[in-house]
């Protein structure tokens, strides 16, 4: 190479790195955002949610874009969260989209509704079924951006202080139930209420409620449900995948570069698998324990569950006649119901039944 080809290409050298810079710098600015939970530090695995988001898009910037998590408490309370990122006091949040059915019943459908979709189930829908579309057609309408953010599994029946053995022992029962679920629950004699994750144990202790639903083993042993009202009931026929989500003000996620929005979507899809893998994980010791520690499980009886599934229909035609919006984004959960559990049953069904028989006798 003689000395004019190497000057000449060295130069050239020299302007792609002097320009690489900038435009890294433009693909990159600084952003710093705070985001609200709605739940508390201690449960690391639904709250921990938002900060794997936080940790993705920091290291993927190096530290250009900076989110800031909040616990429940710390800037809005935990039913709040949504309100806040939608007001802009916050540029997002970490919520369960039911907690807000109260404004119009199609918030729930973005996160769980009695007898719909299991997680898997949700997840299909939204990610391939235009789910993730849908709702945010409906977001828009609130000032938000949703991506789904975690995923807990279908949860658990709750915890009570006496047996639930018929329709009538649900009449006149004060319980903890979050999203619409008790709207149904209503139609059964139940008094719904609607309380945040922090003050549960408080209100079932002091007997201010007679049983709660949370989440399922890890959390609610966390929260010692199990010390107050041992009987540990189980499906949650409510939450069969209650989907966890980002809300982001849509001004300010409308402002971001399209690089940080595509950075936002695929961390918070990484975060929506990563709190179901969790859950997974940790679930089958912690049921081991709260049966250790004096928690008697108990399944809702055919008749029970039966009598919560007519109800649940009978509520979906009041809103389907009343409400547009909730009639669309149900038709197409409704539709994909149908199939999922067509498949299910094939092959994964038959499965898991196959190997939990042999798990009960011994042999795994």
């Amino acid at each position: 190479m003689d000395r004019r080809s190497f000057l000449t290409k060295a130069a050239l050298g020299g302007t792609a790195a002097t320009l690489a810079a900038p435009a890294l710098a433009q693909a990159t600015p600084k952003v710093t955002w705070r985001l609200t939970s709605s739940f508390p530090k201690s449960l690391d695995t639904i709250y921990g949610g938002a900060e794997v988001l936080s940790k993705m898009v920091s290291e993927a910037t190096d530290g250009n874009f900076q989110i800031q998590v909040f616990a429940a408490g710390e800037i809005v309370g935990g039913l709040q969260a949504a309100d806040a990122a939608a007001a802009a006091t916050v540029e997002a949040c970490h919520t369960v989209s039911y907690y807000y059915w109260g404004k119009n019943p199609t918030w729930a459908l973005g996160a769980a509704v009695p007898f719909a979709l299991n997680a898997r189930g949700m997840n299909a829908w939204q990610y391939h079924g235009g789910g993730i579309e849908l709702f945010n057609e409906f977001m828009a309408t609130q000032g938000l951006v949703a991506l789904p953010g975690g995923n807990t599994g279908v949860q658990m029946g709750g915890w009570f202080r006496k047996e639930i053995n018929t329709v009538e022992d649900l009449k006149g029962l004060k319980m903890r139930i979050g999203g619409f679920a008790g709207k149904v629950m209503e139609r059964l004699g139940l008094v719904p209420q609607q309380i945040a994750g922090g003050d549960i144990y408080p209100a079932l202790e002091k007997g201010t409620i007679d049983g709660t639903e949370w989440v399922g083993p890890y959390d609610d042993e966390k929260l010692g449900f199990y010390k107050v009202a041992p009987y540990y009931y189980y499906p949650g026929w409510w939450e069969g995948g209650p989907t966890v989500h980002f809300m982001f003000n849509k001004a300010a996620y409308d402002g971001l570069p399209p690089a940080y929005q595509s950075l936002l979507r695929t961390a918070a899809q990484a975060a929506d698998s990563n709190m179901l893998q969790q859950y997974d994980y940790l679930n089958p010791k912690a049921l081991k324990s709260l049966v250790a520690n004096g928690a008697q499980l108990r399944p809702f009886s055919p008749e029970i569950l039966q009598a919560c599934f007519t109800a649940a229909n009978e509520v979906y035609a009041e809103m389907e006649a009343s409400n547009p919006e909730f009639k669309k984004i149900w038709d197409s959960i409704k539709a994909f119901r149908s199939e999922h559990y067509l498949w299910a049953q094939v092959a994964e069904y038959n499965y898991d039944t196959f190997m939990m028989i042999q798990q009960r006798n011994g042999a795994l």
